[in-house]
Protein backbone atom coordinates (compact mmCIF):
# COMPACT_ATOMS: atom_id res chain seq x y z
CA UNK A 1 0.00 0.00 0.00
CA UNK A 2 1.21 3.65 -0.69
CA UNK A 3 0.13 5.26 2.64
CA UNK A 4 1.35 8.67 1.19
CA UNK A 5 -1.34 8.77 -1.62
CA UNK A 6 -3.90 6.66 0.25
CA UNK A 7 -4.17 8.76 2.94
CA UNK A 8 -2.90 12.23 2.18
CA UNK A 9 -5.70 14.74 2.11
CA UNK A 10 -4.41 16.54 -0.66
CA UNK A 11 -5.44 20.52 -1.44
CA UNK A 12 -9.18 21.77 -2.02
CA UNK A 13 -10.60 18.14 -1.00
CA UNK A 14 -13.76 18.43 1.43
CA UNK A 15 -13.13 16.36 4.61
CA UNK A 16 -15.94 14.86 5.92
CA UNK A 17 -14.74 12.96 9.31
CA UNK A 18 -18.09 11.63 10.35
CA UNK A 19 -18.17 9.62 7.08
CA UNK A 20 -14.55 8.36 7.64
CA UNK A 21 -13.54 4.37 8.75
CA UNK A 22 -11.24 4.82 11.53
CA UNK A 23 -10.99 1.20 11.74
CA UNK A 24 -10.18 0.67 7.86
CA UNK A 25 -6.64 -0.77 7.40
CA UNK A 26 -6.94 -2.76 3.76
CA UNK A 27 -4.23 -5.30 5.13
CA UNK A 28 -6.68 -8.51 5.58
CA UNK A 29 -5.30 -10.20 8.62
CA UNK A 30 -1.93 -8.94 8.26
CA UNK A 31 -1.99 -7.11 11.70
CA UNK A 32 0.59 -10.47 12.89
CA UNK A 33 2.94 -9.34 10.16
CA UNK A 34 2.54 -5.51 11.28
CA UNK A 35 5.14 -5.68 13.70
CA UNK A 36 8.23 -7.01 11.51
CA UNK A 37 7.19 -4.67 9.11
CA UNK A 38 6.80 -1.80 11.84
CA UNK A 39 10.34 -2.78 12.69
CA UNK A 40 11.97 -2.56 9.38
CA UNK A 41 10.59 0.75 8.60
CA UNK A 42 11.74 2.41 11.79
CA UNK A 43 15.28 0.91 11.23
CA UNK A 44 15.09 3.06 7.67
CA UNK A 45 13.73 6.13 9.31
CA UNK A 46 16.39 6.15 11.88
CA UNK A 47 19.24 5.66 9.17
CA UNK A 48 17.34 8.28 7.07
CA UNK A 49 17.51 10.93 10.14
CA UNK A 50 20.83 10.30 11.20
CA UNK A 51 21.77 11.32 7.48
CA UNK A 52 19.58 14.47 7.53
CA UNK A 53 21.53 15.10 10.97
CA UNK A 54 24.76 15.05 9.24
CA UNK A 55 22.99 16.82 6.14
CA UNK A 56 22.62 19.34 7.86
CA UNK A 57 20.25 21.37 4.68
CA UNK A 58 16.67 19.69 5.52
CA UNK A 59 14.63 19.97 8.59
CA UNK A 60 11.18 17.88 9.95
CA UNK A 61 8.04 18.79 11.16
CA UNK A 62 6.00 16.44 12.31
CA UNK A 63 2.26 17.51 13.65
CA UNK A 64 0.03 14.85 15.89
CA UNK A 65 -3.51 16.17 16.59
CA UNK A 66 -6.19 13.79 17.46
CA UNK A 67 -9.06 13.08 19.84
CA UNK A 68 -8.17 11.95 23.20
CA UNK A 69 -6.81 7.82 23.26
CA UNK A 70 -6.14 8.60 19.01
CA UNK A 71 -2.62 7.33 19.50
CA UNK A 72 -0.83 10.67 19.83
CA UNK A 73 2.03 9.24 22.82
CA UNK A 74 1.40 5.78 21.01
CA UNK A 75 2.90 7.18 17.68
CA UNK A 76 5.77 8.96 19.62
CA UNK A 77 6.30 5.32 21.22
CA UNK A 78 5.99 3.16 18.25
CA UNK A 79 7.58 5.30 15.43
CA UNK A 80 9.51 8.49 16.52
CA UNK A 81 11.26 5.89 19.05
CA UNK A 82 13.84 4.86 15.88
CA UNK A 83 14.76 8.00 15.95
CA UNK A 84 17.98 9.25 17.10
CA UNK A 85 17.17 11.68 19.97
CA UNK A 86 20.28 13.59 19.14
CA UNK A 87 18.64 15.19 16.53
CA UNK A 88 14.88 14.35 18.02
CA UNK A 89 12.56 16.45 20.24
CA UNK A 90 9.01 15.75 20.67
CA UNK A 91 7.41 18.94 22.07
CA UNK A 92 3.88 18.69 23.66
CA UNK A 93 1.52 21.69 23.79
CA UNK A 94 -1.53 22.10 26.47
CA UNK A 95 -3.12 24.57 27.84
CA UNK A 96 -1.50 27.71 27.08
CA UNK A 97 0.14 29.20 30.79
CA UNK A 98 -0.88 32.91 31.50
CA UNK A 99 2.58 34.31 29.77
CA UNK A 100 1.51 32.52 26.81
CA UNK A 101 -2.03 34.04 26.91
CA UNK A 102 -0.69 37.17 26.18
CA UNK A 103 0.90 36.91 23.54
CA UNK A 104 0.26 35.78 19.81
CA UNK A 105 -1.19 32.24 19.52
CA UNK A 106 1.90 31.02 17.69
CA UNK A 107 4.19 32.36 19.68
CA UNK A 108 4.83 29.58 22.09
CA UNK A 109 4.75 27.68 19.20
CA UNK A 110 7.61 29.03 17.07
CA UNK A 111 10.88 28.26 19.37
CA UNK A 112 9.82 24.63 18.77
CA UNK A 113 10.11 24.41 15.16
CA UNK A 114 13.25 22.50 13.46
CA UNK A 115 16.62 23.95 12.65
CA UNK A 116 18.13 22.35 10.19
CA UNK A 117 19.33 18.96 10.64
CA UNK A 118 16.85 17.96 13.32
CA UNK A 119 13.00 16.54 13.54
CA UNK A 120 10.68 18.25 15.56
CA UNK A 121 7.60 16.32 16.85
CA UNK A 122 4.34 18.31 18.00
CA UNK A 123 2.13 16.42 20.36
CA UNK A 124 -0.39 18.59 19.71
CA UNK A 125 -0.22 22.22 18.35
CA UNK A 126 -0.63 25.24 16.89
CA UNK A 127 -3.96 23.39 15.32
CA UNK A 128 -5.39 23.43 19.35
CA UNK A 129 -6.25 27.08 18.57
CA UNK A 130 -8.49 26.57 15.94
CA UNK A 131 -10.36 23.20 17.37
CA UNK A 132 -10.27 23.41 21.32
CA UNK A 133 -10.87 27.17 21.07
CA UNK A 134 -13.65 26.94 18.34
CA UNK A 135 -15.13 24.20 20.04
CA UNK A 136 -15.66 25.38 23.85
CA UNK A 137 -16.07 29.46 21.97
CA UNK A 138 -13.19 30.48 24.02
CA UNK A 139 -12.59 33.34 21.34
CA UNK A 140 -14.84 34.91 19.05
CA UNK A 141 -15.38 32.83 15.47
CA UNK A 142 -14.08 36.30 13.84
CA UNK A 143 -10.72 35.33 15.95
CA UNK A 144 -10.43 31.71 15.35
CA UNK A 145 -11.38 32.48 11.15
CA UNK A 146 -8.72 34.17 10.70
CA UNK A 147 -6.05 31.60 11.85
CA UNK A 148 -6.40 29.34 9.28
CA UNK A 149 -4.21 31.65 7.33
CA UNK A 150 -1.83 33.10 9.79
CA UNK A 151 -1.42 29.19 10.43
CA UNK A 152 -0.69 28.83 6.52
CA UNK A 153 1.52 31.42 6.43
CA UNK A 154 3.50 30.13 9.26
CA UNK A 155 3.69 26.80 7.88
CA UNK A 156 4.89 28.68 4.67
CA UNK A 157 7.30 30.43 5.98
CA UNK A 158 8.97 27.35 7.78
CA UNK A 159 9.14 25.26 4.12
CA UNK A 160 10.03 27.80 2.03
CA UNK A 161 12.53 29.86 4.34
CA UNK A 162 14.24 27.15 5.92
CA UNK A 163 13.39 23.93 3.87
CA UNK A 164 11.32 22.32 6.23
CA UNK A 165 9.04 19.10 5.51
CA UNK A 166 5.80 19.74 7.07
CA UNK A 167 3.64 16.06 7.58
CA UNK A 168 0.61 16.97 9.36
CA UNK A 169 -1.08 13.47 10.77
CA UNK A 170 -5.08 13.74 12.28
CA UNK A 171 -5.54 10.46 14.30
CA UNK A 172 -8.77 9.47 14.07
CA UNK A 173 -10.40 7.64 16.39
CA UNK A 174 -14.13 6.09 16.70
CA UNK A 175 -16.36 7.05 19.48
CA UNK A 176 -16.58 3.52 20.91
CA UNK A 177 -13.19 2.96 20.50
CA UNK A 178 -11.95 5.56 22.49
CA UNK A 179 -13.90 4.64 25.01
CA UNK A 180 -13.14 0.99 25.46
CA UNK A 181 -9.43 2.65 25.47
CA UNK A 182 -10.36 4.70 28.76
CA UNK A 183 -11.70 1.44 30.47
CA UNK A 184 -8.27 0.07 29.57
CA UNK A 185 -6.69 2.82 31.59
CA UNK A 186 -8.64 2.43 34.05
CA UNK A 187 -7.65 -1.21 34.42
CA UNK A 188 -3.58 -0.65 33.72
CA UNK A 189 -1.86 0.57 36.74
CA UNK A 190 0.82 1.93 34.18
CA UNK A 191 -1.63 4.06 32.31
CA UNK A 192 -3.71 5.30 35.13
CA UNK A 193 -1.45 8.87 34.90
CA UNK A 194 -3.07 9.22 31.88
CA UNK A 195 -6.65 9.23 33.07
CA UNK A 196 -8.11 13.28 33.17
CA UNK A 197 -11.23 14.74 34.62
CA UNK A 198 -11.76 16.00 31.08
CA UNK A 199 -11.64 12.55 29.30
CA UNK A 200 -15.32 11.91 29.41
CA UNK A 201 -16.76 15.93 29.86
CA UNK A 202 -14.80 16.05 26.31
CA UNK A 203 -16.63 13.21 24.55
CA UNK A 204 -19.75 15.15 24.63
CA UNK A 205 -18.18 17.12 21.94
CA UNK A 206 -16.77 14.36 19.85
CA UNK A 207 -18.71 15.49 16.84
CA UNK A 208 -18.04 19.22 17.54
CA UNK A 209 -14.26 17.82 17.21
CA UNK A 210 -14.83 15.95 14.16
CA UNK A 211 -16.66 19.28 12.29
CA UNK A 212 -13.57 21.68 13.57
CA UNK A 213 -11.10 19.05 12.21
CA UNK A 214 -13.12 19.14 8.54
CA UNK A 215 -12.65 22.80 8.45
CA UNK A 216 -8.82 22.59 9.56
CA UNK A 217 -7.94 20.07 7.24
CA UNK A 218 -10.04 21.61 4.27
CA UNK A 219 -8.36 24.66 4.97
CA UNK A 220 -4.81 23.94 6.07
CA UNK A 221 -3.44 20.84 3.97
CA UNK A 222 -1.28 22.62 1.39
CA UNK A 223 1.22 21.13 -0.82
CA UNK A 224 4.04 22.35 1.10
CA UNK A 225 2.15 21.21 4.51
CA UNK A 226 0.07 18.29 3.96
CA UNK A 227 -2.78 16.84 6.25
CA UNK A 228 -2.85 12.74 6.66
CA UNK A 229 -5.94 11.19 7.76
CA UNK A 230 -5.16 8.14 9.96
CA UNK A 231 -7.62 5.45 10.99
CA UNK A 232 -6.51 4.50 14.58
CA UNK A 233 -8.96 2.13 15.80
CA UNK A 234 -6.00 -0.50 15.33
CA UNK A 235 -3.04 0.68 16.91
CA UNK A 236 -0.51 -1.00 14.55
CA UNK A 237 -1.94 0.26 10.93
CA UNK A 238 -1.57 3.36 13.00
CA UNK A 239 2.28 3.19 13.44
CA UNK A 240 2.48 1.50 10.41
CA UNK A 241 0.96 4.30 8.01
CA UNK A 242 2.91 6.93 9.96
CA UNK A 243 5.97 5.63 9.73
CA UNK A 244 5.65 4.79 5.95
CA UNK A 245 4.45 8.33 5.57
CA UNK A 246 7.76 9.78 7.19
CA UNK A 247 9.94 6.98 5.54
CA UNK A 248 8.56 8.70 2.05
CA UNK A 249 9.10 12.17 3.03
CA UNK A 250 12.58 11.19 4.40
CA UNK A 251 13.71 9.67 0.80
CA UNK A 252 12.14 12.48 -0.92
CA UNK A 253 14.96 14.73 0.60
CA UNK A 254 17.65 12.59 -1.28
CA UNK A 255 19.70 13.31 1.49
CA UNK A 256 23.53 12.52 1.69
CA UNK A 257 26.01 12.89 4.26
CA UNK A 258 28.81 15.85 3.86
CA UNK A 259 31.87 15.53 1.95
CA UNK A 260 34.93 15.32 4.70
CA UNK A 261 36.30 18.75 5.20
CA UNK A 262 39.57 17.26 6.18
CA UNK A 263 42.79 15.91 3.98
CA UNK A 264 41.98 12.08 4.67
CA UNK A 265 45.02 10.99 3.02
CA UNK A 266 46.75 13.37 5.65
CA UNK A 267 44.40 12.01 8.63
CA UNK A 268 45.39 8.46 7.86
CA UNK A 269 49.06 9.12 8.36
CA UNK A 270 48.62 10.75 11.24
CA UNK A 271 46.83 7.83 12.83
CA UNK A 272 49.54 5.17 11.77
CA UNK A 273 52.25 7.58 13.24
CA UNK A 274 50.02 7.66 16.48
CA UNK A 275 49.24 3.63 16.36
CA UNK A 276 53.09 2.64 15.23
CA UNK A 277 54.13 5.14 18.38
CA UNK A 278 52.06 3.27 20.57
CA UNK A 279 53.30 0.10 19.72
CA UNK A 280 57.32 1.10 19.99
CA UNK A 281 56.01 2.59 23.44
CA UNK A 282 54.10 -0.47 24.72
CA UNK A 283 57.27 -2.74 23.83
CA UNK A 284 59.66 -0.61 25.48
CA UNK A 285 56.96 -0.75 28.71
CA UNK A 286 56.62 -4.92 28.62
CA UNK A 287 60.77 -5.05 28.32
CA UNK A 288 61.06 -2.61 31.01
Amino acid sequence: MNYTNKLIVKPGTKVRLNQFDPASHGHGDAAQEAGQELEAVKAKIGALQRQMYGDNQHSLLIVLQGLDAAGKDGVCWHVISGMDPQGCKVQGFKAPTAAEAAHDFLWRIHPHAPGKGEVAVFNRSHYEDVLVTRVHKLIPRKVWERRYDLINEWERLLAFENGTTILKFCLVVSKEEQLKRFAERLDDPNRQWKISDSDYKEREFFDDYLDAFDEALERTSTAHAPWFTIPCDHKWFRNLAVANIVADALEAMNLQYPKPTVDLDQIRREYHAAATQEVELSGKHKKS
